[in-house]
């Protein structure tokens, strides 16, 4: 699936990039594994902490404060600033609790938010994955990030 998106990023000259939290990179990797892909992948973030989100990417403090750093609203404010940052055609984010710890009843582990900005339009996808392991989660995570992206370019 990876080879078939970046081909049509090629073809269609689009850029990319990718802001992750619970992923780790992950993603990014998955993209940088594929040779000649630097014709379309711009840059990848890992912005872990609150810390950095705020700092790299200039999510408000007062944004994680009031809804969480696993959330919508951060989600949003991530693939809006990377924009900003690295003005690529496509911008990516993911925050979530991949647990196995962390995670609370409002918030379970397994809640992971993905953001995709295409030029203006801004899409925000909620998952809940019920797997049993952190690598797990991670990895459906990148694989319904992907099918997302390859449903929208």
């Amino acid at each position: 699936m990876i080879k078939n998106i970046i081909t049509k990023l090629k073809k269609k000259k689009l850029t990319i990039s990718i802001a992750e939290s619970c992923t780790g990179g992950m993603l990014t990797s998955m993209f940088t594994s594929i040779s000649g892909v630097s014709e379309v992948f711009s840059m990848g973030l890992i912005t872990y902490s609150n810390e950095s989100k705020t700092k790299i990417l200039s999510v408000p403090k007062n944004l994680i404060l009031k809804y969480g750093s696993v959330s919508k609203n951060c989600c949003i404010s991530m693939v809006k600033n990377l924009k900003k940052i690295c003005r690529s055609n496509i911008c990516i984010s993911i925050t979530g609790i991949a647990g196995p710890k962390g995670g609370a009843k409002n918030k379970p582990v397994g809640l992971v938010f993905v953001g995709i900005v295409i030029n203006k339009k801004i899409l925000v996808k909620k998952f809940y994955f019920k797997k049993k392991n952190r690598v797990a989660i991670q990895h459906a995570t990148c694989l319904e990030t992907l099918k997302l992206l390859k449903k929208y370019i």
